[in-house]
């Protein structure tokens, strides 16, 4: 079978969990079918669009991709940014469409500060897509419930859930407390670490304000970087000078870390926190769980089907209507974890255990591959 994989991100531009997804499924599909990558960087956006809304510009990158696949049996399209190039090949070569949810528009509203009515184009992208895709593959039982309840129109029968995954080879415990000396840290005390970009999605600010209620003496680690607006960017830099004021060192990596010092930097740490608002299902939390470290996350989405709640760490009640109850549970949850670092080890080796059992990408790619048969028998 010739599949065509549609995808914004592919190495070395990879900054989200739906690039990383992309990067590692792509490498196993690739011993079971005739595999070709069709990426954003491959493409371009055309030169007359130079200075238009970014939505526009992605769906001139849409129509080149589109063009590119008459040779494929099948194209599988990753977020809206391929998802029209996908729904396009479908009509001009008459070849089924396979789309991979990652995340929704309707329900990242907050996307129209970094988008403005290109928002609305990206909704219209995703919402013709998925609805006339021969099959809807969603990243977690969450994200499932999510895409009947945004798109009804949607088959129920042509969803189907299957994980994302990790590496356990490349992610795996590798202590070397050299690293946070590197970086400035004491390894003798606790180190709390977030990684993610600056997105509203993933309630930076809420940590941000949590950690100010944490009695322990702990270091703060931001890998963030990749800010959707200056106005977010600018709430995290108070934030972040807010925290350091209140007597918390804080350590703020703008650029994403090499893959190898990430490893590093999470199996010599002492807790990881995913504050997300929003999460389809999380690899970070992934990752962090099969370098044997503990978890705190919002209790959203997929989260809870990655997290088991007190044996591979601790999810957190999110409401939208009380941010205040939700950061002082995210504060209570981190305290808990630091004040036992005997049941903190235990959770990290729950985690790498359960990432390792359940989540290996072998077995998503061969689950894709039988999603694939199933709509071009």
């Amino acid at each position: 079978m010739r599949v065509g994989l549609l995808t914004r991100e592919w190495p070395p531009d990879v900054y989200g969990g739906a690039g990383v997804h992309v990067e590692f499924l792509a490498r196993e599909l690739d011993r079971l079918v005739d595999l070709r990558v069709e990426a954003f960087a491959a493409h371009g956006s055309w030169d007359r669009l130079d200075g238009a809304n970014a939505a526009l510009q992605v769906l001139s990158t849409d129509l080149s991709m589109a063009a590119a696949v008459a040779d494929r049996d099948l194209v599988h399209s990753h977020t809206w940014y391929a998802n029209l190039a996908g729904h396009l090949a479908k009509l001009l070569h008459d070849r089924p469409h396979v789309v991979t949810s990652h995340s929704l528009e309707p329900l990242r509203p907050w996307k129209a500060e970094q988008l403005g009515g290109g928002y609305r184009v990206s909704s219209w992208a995703e919402k013709t897509a998925l609805e006339a895709a021969d099959a809807v593959i969603a990243v977690s039982a969450g994200m499932r419930a999510d895409v009947l309840s945004a798109y009804p129109a949607v088959d129920p029968a042509r969803v189907h859930v299957v994980h994302n995954g990790i590496d356990t080879a490349l992610f795996a415990p590798a202590p070397d407390p050299a690293v946070l000396s590197a970086l400035g840290l004491d390894p003798a005390r606790p180190v709390v670490v977030y990684v993610g970009r600056i997105t509203r999605q993933k309630g930076l600010p809420h940590l941000l304000r949590a950690m100010r209620a944490v009695r322990r003496s702990a270091q703060l680690v931001l890998c963030a970087s990749a800010p959707d607006t200056p106005q977010i960017a600018a709430e995290v830099e108070d934030g972040v000078t807010a925290l350091v004021e209140s007597g918390t060192d804080v350590l703020w990596l703008r650029d994403p870390l090499p893959r190898d010092q990430l490893v590093r930097l999470l199996s010599s740490s002492t807790l990881f926190v995913c504050p997300s608002v929003y999460e389809p299902l999380g690899i970070v939390n992934l990752e962090a769980m099969a370098c044997a470290i503990p978890v705190v996350a919002s209790d959203v989405g997929g989260i809870p089907e990655v997290v088991v709640d007190g044996e591979t760490g601790l999810l957190v009640r999110y409401d939208a209507d009380d941010a205040a109850g939700y950061e002082a549970g995210l504060a209570r949850a981190v305290e808990s974890v630091l004040d036992d670092p005997g049941r903190a080890r235990a959770m990290g080796a729950a985690g790498r255990a359960r990432a390792e059992r359940h989540f290996s990408w072998p077995s998503i790619a061969e689950q894709t591959v039988e999603i694939y048969a199933s709509v071009t028998r």
